[in-house]
């Protein structure tokens, strides 16, 4: 997965099938790139053994990050664990902006302020486009929604995650190539990446 800080909005798709507030279709959060605050009890080492399992599994079957189907499903795991709630925001943004169509007949343009973040919410003068911002409690956006379906954005401490265990998981697989054995020790390289990326959610 290649993770560019100045772009780092991942996917516009429109998903069907998930419900939704409003008249608007929800995201699929069972989806492999929308991730969503999910805590669990595995610890970082325990994590970077599966990273590093992981990488010489998919040289094994030659394959790469994510073209592996299991380095996916470990990648939404890992990042969900700092990600902020967008299942909370977004369902909660969409109650308040459908409350507010029901109470005001026109075109509205709000900011709804949020447990988890806020809501920007603009009806463009066409009268049938919607656009709507979905941000987090550190202020960082998270999603968009308009005609032209969703995006996802990735916030910081997510795209820190994410570069960590693609550098581990690098490291790994090249040595999986070199026909290294794989070690049982997190390695120094691995230490000073996980000191270098220390993302707080």
């Amino acid at each position: 997965m290649l993770v560019n800080s100045s772009n780092r909005s991942l996917q516009n798709r429109f998903f069907s099938g998930t419900g939704s507030i409003g008249g608007i279709h929800l995201p699929d959060f069972n989806d492999k790139y929308v991730f969503s605050k999910k805590k669990s009890n595995t610890s970082i080492e325990e994590y970077h053994r599966q990273i590093r399992e992981q990488a010489y599994e998919d040289f094994a079957k030659g394959q790469f990050q994510n073209k592996s189907e299991g380095f996916n499903r470990l990648m939404k795991r890992y990042t969900s664990e700092v990600s902020p709630d967008r299942k909370s925001i977004i369902a909660s943004g969409l109650n308040a902006i459908s409350r507010n169509r029901k109470a005001a007949q026109k075109p509205i343009d709000i900011l709804a302020t949020l447990l988890e973040g806020k809501v920007k919410y603009q009806k463009l003068p066409s009268g049938n486009s919607d656009y709507i911002e979905f941000y987090d409690k550190n202020g960082e956006m998270v999603a968009t929604y308009s005609n032209n379906g969703w995006t996802m954005y990735t916030t910081n401490a997510e795209a820190s995650r994410q570069t960590q265990m693609c550098m581990i998981y690098n490291e790994a697989w090249g040595n999986a190539k070199r026909g290294i054995p794989l070690a049982e020790k997190e390695t120094v390289h691995e230490e000073n990446s996980q000191n270098s990326f220390d993302a707080k959610a």
